[in-house]
C-alpha cells in the first residue's frame, strides 16, 4: 500500500513537471521560441537577457543599477528606437517612423525581425543575438587629465556598455537609411540585422566596431 501512494506521489509530480516544462516554453508574442538561444560571447551573457515572457512589456521599471540585464534584449532594442532622433545629446527632427508609443515601435520591431526570418530561414531572435556578438566592440577611447593635459586612452568596455553601443548604432543606422526615404523603417532595421549577421562589410555596426577598436589600439 505504500508503495502504491510512493509510486502515485512520484508520477503525479512528473506530470506537473511536464505541464510546468511547457508552461515555461512558450514563444514571445507567440511568434519565436526563445527558450533554446545561448549566447555565444562569454563576455555578454551576463548582458543579454533571453527570459521568454509572452509580452515584452517591462513599463520602464528598470531603474534599478544593472537594471537593463533584467530586460529582455528585443525590449531594449524597441527603447533603443524610441530615441533614433538623438545624436550627441542633441536631437535631430525625425519624420514619424518612430516616435514614444510602445506599441507603434513594437510593431516595427516585429515587423523587422519577420522580414529577418523570411530571408535567413532562421529564428530571428537567434539572429540579431549573433548580429550583436559579431558587432560589440571591446575597447574604446576615453580622456583622462592629467598635469593640465588631456590625453586619450584605451579601456575595455563593460557588457552592459557593449550591447547598448551596438542597440544604439543599429537604431541610428535604420532610421538613417529610412530618413526622407521611402524605405521603411522596419525594413531598414532587419537589413542591418542581416548584415551584421553575415559579417558583411556594408555593415554600420562593424564599421562602428572596426572604428572603435582602433582608435583604441592607436591610444595605447
Amino acid at each position: 500500500m505504500i508503495n502504491h501512494y510512493i509510486d502515485y506521489g512520484v508520477e503525479r509530480y512528473k506530470r506537473v513537471e511536464d505541464k510546468m516544462a511547457e508552461v515555461i516554453k512558450f514563444k514571445i508574442f507567440d511568434l519565436w521560441d526563445i527558450s533554446e538561444i545561448e549566447v555565444a560571447d562569454p563576455g555578454l551573457k551576463s548582458a543579454i537577457n533571453l527570459e521568454p515572457k509572452l509580452a515584452l512589456k517591462t513599463h520602464g521599471r528598470n531603474v534599478v543599477k544593472y537594471g537593463q540585464t533584467k530586460v529582455n534584449v528585443v525590449e531594449r532594442l524597441m527603447n533603443k528606437l524610441a530615441l533614433c532622433g538623438h545624436r550627441n545629446k542633441k536631437h535631430r527632427l525625425e519624420v514619424g517612423h518612430s516616435t514614444g508609443k510602445y506599441g507603434r515601435n513594437m510593431t516595427t520591431v516585429i515587423e523587422a525581425l519577420k522580414i529577418v526570418e523570411e530571408r535567413t530561414k532562421e529564428n530571428p531572435v537567434k539572429v540579431l543575438v549573433a548580429a550583436i556578438e559579431k558587432s560589440a566592440p571591446r575597447d574604446e577611447v576615453t580622456i583622462i587629465e592629467y598635469g593640465g593635459a588631456r590625453y586619450p586612452q584605451a579601456v575595455d568596455i563593460s557588457p552592459i556598455r557593449r550591447v547598448n553601443l551596438v542597440l544604439k548604432y543599429l537604431a541610428h543606422a535604420a532610421s538613417d537609411k529610412a530618413f526622407g526615404k521611402k524605405k521603411k523603417l522596419s525594413f531598414a532595421l532587419a537589413e542591418e540585422i542581416i548584415m551584421a549577421y553575415e559579417e558583411n562589410g556594408e555593415s554600420v555596426l562593424l564599421k562602428k566596431k572596426k572604428e572603435s577598436e582602433s582608435q583604441a589600439d592607436a591610444a595605447r
